[in-house]
């Protein structure tokens, strides 16, 4: 490994396009020591409640996730320790009782929607993306993903985007973009923009 691994933060509203840069980048160094580590491994353990307590939950709410293990975490990598990457059940709303074994990388691409918002996690990285996507496109991609990957009904994608996606961007997400380094409009489809990161990160590597 390097002295201190390079981390990437990748930010931006659902369906704005951050995992696929993220992804990108990954594709991009396909012989290099690199990681990926996305934020929604670490939505908190619910199982002391109801199942229809942790439906309630405001998943788009950085009050969320689990903060402190993610941060302890990014911190064991960046010191050359391996980690027990949790790993969330979409479908009870709670923790797994499975966890993943990462070892640590060169290069760690720290992927979410509040990766920015945490002073904690910022603090920790090299470079900051924000990826910034047109509100329409979002929540289209929003429903494609939730009705094939998890089963939902419109209804309910529309209802929780109107009462807690939308507010929860505009009051934490949309604010972290001037804090990024980097603003990439339309994620994955800006290869221009992508380049430019490849660039730098392979400047950074010597490679």
């Amino acid at each position: 490994m390097v002295k201190k691994p390079i981390v990437i933060g990748v930010t931006g509203g659902s369906g704005s396009g951050k995992t696929s840069v993220s992804r990108r980048i990954v594709e991009a160094f396909p012989g290099l020591s690199i990681l990926l580590l996305e934020q929604d491994a670490y939505y908190k353990d619910q199982s002391h409640l109801t199942f229809e307590e942790r439906v309630k939950t405001n998943y788009d709410h950085p009050l969320a996730f689990d903060g402190d293990l993610l941060v302890n975490d990014l911190k064991k990598l960046i010191a050359g320790q391996e980690i027990q990457k949790p790993v969330y059940d979409y479908v009870q709303h709670t923790r797994s009782a499975e966890v993943i074994k990462q070892l640590p990388k060169d290069v760690v691409i720290l992927e979410g929607l509040f990766v920015l918002d945490d002073p904690k996690l910022r603090e920790l990285m090299d470079i900051k993306i924000y990826v910034d996507t047109d509100d329409d496109i979002r929540i289209i991609r929003r429903i494609k993903r939730d009705m094939e990957e998890r089963g939902r009904s419109l209804d309910s994608i529309i209802t929780q985007y109107l009462t807690q996606v939308k507010p929860m961007y505009h009051q934490f997400i949309e604010p972290t973009k001037r804090l990024a380094d980097i603003i990439i409009p339309e994620g994955g489809n800006n290869q221009v923009a992508l380049d430019l990161i490849v660039t730098k990160i392979a400047k950074i590597l010597d490679c």
